[in-house]
């Protein structure tokens, strides 16, 4: 089996079997997978929204970094981590 490392330019998406889902009900997201259901927080869903396999991790960083006002090396290194443990997970491909 081949590990794939997030790397800044990595362009990540939702694996195919994978669904980011708003649950009216609940009145929150959920990543939704084979017998498994992950409720990200919000800024995980703001992560994955801008996850469409062309946007690479440096592009969705500096979105987030400007949209909140953030120091673009620590939300690059934040995205990277989240991002490496859903790919590790089978949820995201790059």
């Amino acid at each position: 089996m081949t590990t794939i490392h997030i790397t800044p330019a990595s362009a990540p998406k939702l694996a195919p079997q994978i669904r980011l889902h708003f649950d009216e009900a609940r009145q929150r997201w959920a990543l939704l997978a084979p017998e498994r259901v992950l409720v990200p927080d919000e800024i995980a869903v703001e992560i994955l929204r801008l996850c469409d396999g062309e946007a690479t991790v440096d592009v969705i960083a500096e979105t987030l970094a400007a949209r909140f006002q953030a120091p673009l090396t620590e939300v690059r290194n934040d995205v990277i981590e989240m991002l490496q443990g859903l790919v590790d997970k089978g949820m995201l491909v790059a």
